[in-house]
């Protein structure tokens, strides 16, 4: 059963990975409310069945999977093309950072682990998509990177350089994909999920005290962004980055 009243449709359809809860959700749920057809993975299947029935069967599809896996990534795409006909839209959501220390000591094969999850399975989804349907069809991409991919990060190094390379691989895409194709991507400063939640559990206010705009980020933040992205409105933006973190670089400026 659905939380909420259905809009009409858009025609639109759009695939979001990593969406069973957190940002992820939020890009769905943004998404789903302005009308369009969303499939959405994530690895819990039971999680991702909570999702759906949140934002309703008849317009969302789930497929559970690791974002890495070629296999899942075909399966996600062909399966939203059997359901709904058509794939607009790609949010490319999934990320990992199972690491929290001076990236000196990283062990290289977590290092590898955190590229193939936020930057490989990235372009991995971006090709199939582009395959599908956008490169005769057109569409958009929006690809979630962060804050920590334009800035040194302590603590979570690998996380911001995995980034930055999202932040690059953006860029390419939009070049190559153009111009049938726009391809973006938000940064976010600390969002509330369960993902972030070590960097302000028990010091929220603390945390929120250092944001120019008083308060961490919500997932309907950058579900707002991602609309905004996929929408007509952005028609003249592609190979973009839209930092979405609260004023938190402000606090960078000189006095």
């Amino acid at each position: 059963m659905t939380s909420v009243e259905l809009p009409e449709l858009s025609g639109k359809v759009a695939l979001v990975t990593g969406a069973s809860r957190g940002i992820g959700y939020g890009v769905a749920e943004a998404l789903v409310a302005r009308g369009d057809r969303v499939c959405i993975t994530g690895r819990n299947e039971d999680a991702l069945k909570e999702a759906v029935e949140k934002l309703g069967a008849e317009r969302v599809l789930a497929v559970a999977g690791k974002a890495h896996d070629l296999d899942h990534q075909a399966e996600a795409v062909e399966r939203t093309m059997e359901a709904f006909g058509r794939l607009d839209f790609l949010v490319n959501n999934a990320g990992t950072n199972p690491v929290f220390g001076p990236i000196a000591d990283l062990d290289l094969g977590v290092a590898r682990k955190v590229f193939e999850t936020n930057v490989i399975s990235a372009l991995g989804f971006a090709q199939k998509t582009w395959h599908a349907w956008q490169k005769d069809n057109g569409g958009a991409i929006v690809n979630i990177a962060s804050v920590a991919g334009l800035a040194p990060s302590p603590f979570i190094g690998a996380y911001g350089v995995s980034k930055a390379a999202m932040i690059n691989l953006t860029q390419q895409l939009a070049h190559e994909f153009a111009p049938r194709v726009r391809v973006n991507a938000i940064a976010p400063a600390v969002i509330k999920t369960k993902f972030a939640q070590a960097l302000y559990e028990g010091r929220e206010e603390e945390a929120a005290s250092a944001y120019p705009l008083g308060r961490l980020g919500v997932p309907s933040d950058i579900g707002g962004a991602a609309a905004f992205l996929t929408s007509g409105q952005s028609d003249w933006i592609t190979g973009q980055t839209l930092v979405v973190d609260g004023g938190i670089f402000l606090n960078a400026g000189v006095g």
